[in-house]
């Protein structure tokens, strides 16, 4: 959708979970809205911060040194008030209030759920920047936080992988991906691993076993699981002690990474891709665009609906998911 009202000042915020790489993209808004002479008002955590009018001035120095910093000096929060057409009124009133002109919201499907709600009860102009671990909204490639999460992961299970082969021990790694299993898939043909159970895929039990016993009569020192919390087995201690009843050739171990997923400071890879949506996130803005996702889709910027980024699913790269089997034989 298109617009025409001239922007002069706009609210900024994080939502929802972290995500590294979205200091970035702060730093990149505000750098390119003083570039378009537009001021910056930070909202600090989320929708809760909009409604309580919590802003922060935001200009150049504000985010020097940012960059490579994990997390958001904005903070973030999952707000239920806002999820009431109270709590959006509040926040209406706020931003007439302050004479905000668009919002630009740095987030994942929820924040572009209430952003989407927010635009068509009050016609604030809205945009959407992707930014989750997950990589599960539709119409971008990446999302800002993707592969450094990726990477994370990839450094554990490359340590893990020395202690296994010195005891000869099987792995099951757990990784975040309650209903979206890419970090589970990138970092399980990147490190090698023997399977990779996904939320989008159902695994037989049985199939597994069948297959770590294959690698055990190869003599192999080791084995590694990578298991995306949200398969149809469960976590990896369920799918572990599923296999342990019936399979029993190595020591078996669990690992949980957690929320160390979410931390450190963003890949070469991130940066760059939450400077571009940033910057990107601006000009759709100037351009008088609003309810829209700004995405990358083979390296060139899009523009999504944001409708489509939480009603339309995202689906892992079947031939991937192939790969890795083959790979793992």
């Amino acid at each position: 959708m298109k617009e025409t009202k001239k922007i002069n000042r706009v609210a900024l915020m994080c939502s929802g979970g972290d995500a590294p790489g979205m200091n970035a993209a702060v730093r990149a808004v505000v750098r390119a809205c003083i570039y378009h002479n537009i001021a910056v008002m930070g909202v600090v955590r989320g929708y809760d911060g909009l409604i309580d009018g919590n802003f922060e001035t935001l200009e150049s120095r504000s985010v020097s040194n940012i960059i490579s910093r994990g997390g958001t000096i904005l903070k973030t929060a999952r707000s239920e008030r806002f999820r009431t057409k109270e709590g959006r009124k509040a926040a209406f009133d706020i931003v007439t209030a302050y004479e905000i002109d668009g919002i630009i919201a740095i987030g994942g499907n929820g924040t572009f759920t209430g952003g989407e709600l927010f635009f068509k009860e009050f016609g604030v102009p809205f945009i959407g920047i992707p930014g989750t671990i997950d990589n599960d909204l539709y119409g971008t490639d990446y999302t800002i936080g993707f592969d450094t999460a990726c990477n994370t992961v990839l450094d554990a299970v490359d340590k893990i992988r020395d202690t296994a082969d010195s005891h000869d021990r099987l792995f099951f790694i757990e990784v975040m991906g309650r209903d979206a299993g890419f970090i589970a898939l990138n970092a399980g043909i990147a490190g090698g691993v023997e399977a990779i159970l996904l939320p989008e895929t159902d695994t037989d039990i049985e199939e597994l076993i069948k297959k770590l016993n294959r690698g055990a009569k190869k003599k192999k020192t080791s084995s590694m699981v990578i298991v995306a919390e949200g398969n149809n087995n469960g976590g990896a201690m369920e799918v572990a002690r599923k296999v342990s009843e019936k399979f029993d050739y190595y020591d078996t171990k669990v690992t949980i990474i957690g929320h160390l997923q979410r931390g450190g400071s963003p890949s070469c890879h991130d940066r760059v891709l939450a400077s571009r949506l940033g910057v990107a996130a601006v000009d759709a803005l100037v351009q008088g665009h609003t309810n829209v996702m700004v995405g990358m889709r083979n390296d060139k910027v899009v523009q999504i609906p944001l409708h489509d980024t939480f009603t339309k699913r995202k689906d892992i790269n079947n031939d991937l998911f192939d790969m890795a089997a083959i790979l793992a034989v």
